[in-house]
């Protein structure tokens, strides 16, 4: 019998739902805590530190929210790893996942080969992505996501015929992985200080982030500012020298930093003035972060090359890929050879749990909620609760993500020299509290699963701005 038709198939699923409960032994939290300093190593993590303090141990989740060994309850504000986008518990991928384990566990894309989930796959990206992107190149994550994009843009010049076209210019402060070429796009020093080289011909310019390096411009005039400085690093290098621009249309990593409006119209004006391939990272800011299906939608611009994961299946498995434009597609295909891919490129079963993602994503409405309702109604509550406390300078953010700008001076726009500490203050305070915030630097971070309803939001905006309250007393603020 075909198990993707398996009328048993529900019996089977409940009865694996109830052995899951028992997959491991049962342990006290400082057992688990123990097992984990001996032998796991995480990531960004000072383990030192982390070990003799004791890593919080996470064991199941349902909606928005987690639970944790002890059996507190925690609202997840950050969906994940910005990635949970249909939320947690979701039985419908968990089954799409067991009946395409049966029925193909696993086959290569590579020696003219291909399978079901991926043409299926490619097929529904091509329906739901912007006018014009219809080829998708497949791999496990963001990181190589973009390691693609380097690939694939250097294949294009070279395949039009020009070979000197090598330089990727990126921004600093930027996140682009944390793959050797990834960290290397990023501009980030303190991960480029753990390598001991770097790839060649990817250069930088700043970062769109007023509140911290307008000075006395207005946003306008920084926006326009901080774009023109792609044009002049394009001629600082020569255009016929230069490949593409790559940026996140909004910070995710860096701080959730949203350019001025002006920013992005003028950075897609210098890329065809001086015909530069144009990248854009949409492994945060796609599949409705902001409202929109993609991020470059909301800023009003239309990139060559869209970098995609995280919300492709929503966390549930790990899967990335990079989006073409027909224009770029085009050369690639009549170039020949594309020297290039990975054992779990299009992974039938992460194609099958993408599939059934995004549809839910589409059928169930919840992009267009997000941009009709949640999204503004999680914007004015977070800017309402947060307007008089003394610690916060800003809001930023569209949708379902937000950065809140915590400041030494509102009315300067004062920076914490201890900036990192006091992000640190910040999220602890949320760890206390049961919710997750992340803090970068002194941005804090929100970015809740997109299936977060108005009394969920309501909770979770009372506990943001509970915790920003008690790191204002901490700080003598309040």
């Amino acid at each position: 019998m075909n198990p993707l038709f398996d009328n048993r198939r529900p019996a089977i699923v409940a009865e694996s739902r109830q052995q899951a409960a028992g997959l491991y032994a049962a342990r006290e939290t400082r057992e688990w805590q123990t097992m984990d300093a001996a032998h796991h190593l995480h990531p960004f993590s000072d383990m030192g530190a982390l070990n003799q303090a004791g890593s919080r141990v996470i064991t199941r989740a349902q909606g928005v929210y987690l639970w944790d060994s002890d059996g507190n309850k925690i609202i997840d504000g950050m969906a994940g790893l910005w990635c949970v986008n249909v939320g947690y518990g979701r039985t419908d991928l968990a089954e799409i996942a067991y009946r395409q384990m049966l029925e193909l566990p696993y086959y290569n894309t590579f020696f003219k080969t291909t399978h079901p989930p991926v043409i299926e796959l490619s097929q529904l990206l091509s329906e739901v992505a912007p006018e014009g992107f219809e080829h998708f190149f497949y791999c496990n994550s963001g990181s190589e996501g973009n390691d693609t994009t380097l690939r694939i843009v250097h294949q294009y010049w070279r395949a039009k015929g020009q070979p000197d076209k090598k330089y990727v210019i990126s921004r600093r402060n930027g996140y682009h992985g944390s793959t050797i070429a990834g960290a290397t796009l990023g501009g980030m020093g303190y991960m480029h200080e753990q390598m001991p080289a770097q790839v060649p011909y990817i250069v930088h310019i700043n970062q769109p982030y007023w509140y911290a390096e307008g000075g006395e411009q207005t946003l306008e005039e920084f926006g326009l500012a901080r774009a023109r400085e792609l044009e002049a690093k394009i001629l600082e290098l020569g255009a016929d020298k230069v490949a593409a621009f790559i940026g996140e249309p909004f910070q995710g990593a860096g701080g959730v930093i949203f350019p001025p409006a002006n920013y992005w119209p003028e950075i897609e004006r210098i890329c065809r003035k001086y015909d530069i391939l144009l990248c854009a990272d949409e492994v945060i800011g796609g599949f409705g972060r902001t409202g929109e299906w993609f991020a470059h939608q909301h800023f009003g611009f239309t990139p060559d090359t869209m970098t995609l994961a995280k919300g492709l299946t929503s966390g549930y498995v790990p899967m990335g890929a990079v989006a073409l434009k027909r224009h770029v597609a085009d050369v690639l295909i009549a170039a020949g050879d594309f020297n290039h891919g990975l054992t779990y490129s299009g992974h039938p079963v992460a194609a099958a749990i993408a599939i059934a993602n995004i549809k839910l994503l589409r059928d169930e409405g919840i992009i267009e909620r997000v941009k009709t309702d949640t999204g503004p109604y999680f914007q004015q509550a977070l800017r309402e609760a947060l307007a008089d406390s003394p610690l916060v300078g800003g809001v930023d953010g569209a949708g379902l993500v937000a950065g809140i700008q915590l400041t030494s001076d509102k009315a300067s726009r004062g920076r914490f020299e201890n900036a990192w500490e006091i992000g640190t203050l910040c999220r602890d305070f949320c760890f206390k509290n049961n919710l997750i915030m992340r803090a970068t630097a002194d941005r804090m971070l929100l970015s809740p699963p997109l299936v977060i309803n108005r009394s969920e939001i309501d909770e979770l905006v009372e506990k943001a701005a509970r915790c920003i309250g008690l790191t204002a007393r901490e700080l003598g603020k309040a």
